[in-house]
């Protein structure tokens, strides 16, 4: 009778440890995210980023000279489509499509949109994800009965709060250059832009 006490008694704590045990090798069992570290992305892992907001004419050089953007006022919006690419917890590439618009003194639009490559670096502190990224391509703008197709290069810094498994939503902040080049330098005409978006990412 003493025996097999003991065991009852062995088997009643040994119990939790084979609970826990089973717990930890379950693979549905839905992660800690109180334990929100860097390793939360792994190769292969994705994101979809949607951005909507507003764009800021800057600086616009003609032949090196500061010149007037002609923009009133002086803000437009913007909007991007983007598909990322995880590496490693750090490194990611993608691609994106987005456009902006803006209303000239003359009650006219300017058009343009983009289509490029990208790549970054993020890096999680606390809670808030921080990527850094870079992005170049071709971008196609209309004005009036005019058009030009030409490079864009864009390089922006956003902070995401990742509010649950599948979503995350933020602010993202980028600088964009716009060349126009033509056979004639003097014509040649650098513009700039500073746009900021509320941005919300699908993790799959």
């Amino acid at each position: 009778m003493q025996k097999t006490g003991a065991i009852l008694l062995i088997l009643l704590l040994a119990l939790p440890v084979m609970l826990i045990a089973q717990e930890d090798s379950d693979p549905d069992v839905e992660p800690d995210w109180g334990d929100y570290r860097n390793e939360l992305y792994s190769r292969g892992d994705q994101t979809f980023m949607i951005s909507l907001g507003v764009a800021f004419p800057t600086l616009w050089l003609n032949d090196g000279k500061i010149i007037n953007h002609n923009i009133t006022p002086p803000v437009g919006g913007t909007g991007t489509l983007a598909l990322n690419y995880y590496f490693s917890s750090l490194f990611f590439i993608g691609g994106e499509i987005g456009g902006m618009f803006f209303t000239t003194l003359d009650a006219s639009n300017l058009y343009t949109i983009n289509l490029g490559f990208r790549w970054g670096l993020q890096f999680v502190i606390w809670k808030i994800e921080i990527p850094i990224t870079l992005a170049v391509g071709m971008s196609w703008q209309t004005y009036l009965n005019s058009s030009y197709y030409g490079l864009y290069l864009k390089g922006g810094l956003s902070a995401y709060f990742r509010a649950t498994n599948d979503w995350s939503f933020g602010l993202a902040s980028n600088w964009v250059w716009m060349p126009e080049w033509t056979n004639e330098p003097r014509n040649n005409v650098d513009g700039n832009f500073v746009d900021l978006t509320l941005s919300a990412r699908y993790h799959f």
